[in-house]
């Protein structure tokens, strides 16, 4: 068992957290910006809360966080009540957001410097891996720190490693983001075709599931995309966060996203529909008008 700090308690967060004390057995502090929300967690697993993400912080073996952007991490780490700030010496933060792979190396500098150690660790999964315990954890940072905290990521997490130094584990995000937006598109996409040609779109996906086609997108999504249901998973305005992150790195070192730079643009489209909040897969709501 460990003292464990999460901050950020979203529909990520939240069962994140549940799960380091109901799977974990570990002695858990929250944080969240939106005090009723730590009260909500509170009322519902054995923890307690805190009032910053310093206090959160404060004598804890690991500080994990799952918050929205690099400006919110670095409000929670480097802020004036910073998690950084309350850490003991040789305490390891693990970092489940997903941002640039520039924020975590120069939060992994910062954090050296006080002794500390932090490990960017973005997950894949969405809100249904988070609940169910099932989230891929992809890690960059230092190798030994890593040993340490990947026992207690493990009550969350179906899959988890260590990519390489510091920023791997966004990299490696941004990879996976990469090929989740062509993979909808093509879907959304082929779907299309098969209404538009008459076919009877479940025969057609029973069929071809089984063959080269299949993906994890086919087998969880093409049914609601055939019925017109994207009130579910992981919303376009996160999925367009994500690829703007994507897109920036590829301008720092030449990768070429023209695929990705176009599905970008399709859910901006998407937004102007009044889709912001509707899941990925509303990308076959474009091609349905």
């Amino acid at each position: 068992m460990a003292k464990v700090a999460f901050l950020g308690l979203g529909v990520m967060g939240f069962p994140m957290a549940g799960h380091l004390v109901t799977k974990g057995h570990h002695e858990v502090t929250v944080y969240n910006r939106t005090a009723a929300k730590a009260d909500a967690w509170t009322g519902k697993f054995a923890g307690s809360a805190a009032a910053t993400p310093r206090d959160a912080a404060e004598g804890q073996d690991f500080v994990m966080a799952c918050v929205g952007n690099d400006d919110d991490l670095r409000d929670v780490t480097i802020g004036a009540n910073g998690a950084f700030a309350g850490m003991k010496a040789g305490a390891v933060f693990v970092d489940h957001t997903t941002a640039s792979a520039a924020v975590a190396r120069e939060l992994a500098t910062a954090a050296e410097q006080r002794g500390l150690t932090f490990i960017d660790a973005p997950v894949s999964g969405g809100q249904a891996g988070a609940e169910n315990g099932v989230l891929t954890v992809m890690c960059g940072g230092d190798a030994e720190a890593y040993a340490r905290a990947e026992p207690v990521i493990a009550a969350y997490a179906r899959m988890c490693k260590l990519l390489g130094p510091s920023g791997a584990g966004q990299l490696t995000k941004m990879v996976n983001q990469i090929c989740i937006a062509g993979l909808v598109e093509g879907l959304a996409e082929g779907l299309h075709f098969a209404k538009k040609a008459g076919l009877d779109v479940t025969a057609v996906i029973e069929t071809i599931s089984k063959g080269a086609a299949q993906s994890w997108q086919m087998e969880n999504r093409s049914k609601t995309m055939d019925q017109g249901k994207y009130d579910f998973g992981f919303a376009v305005d996160w999925m367009r966060k994500d690829l703007s992150i994507c897109l920036a790195e590829a301008r720092r070192n030449g990768a070429s996203l023209p695929v990705t730079a176009l599905v970008d643009a399709f859910y901006a489209e998407i937004q102007t529909m009044g889709g912001a909040r509707w899941d990925t897969s509303s990308l076959m709501a474009r091609l349905q008008r």
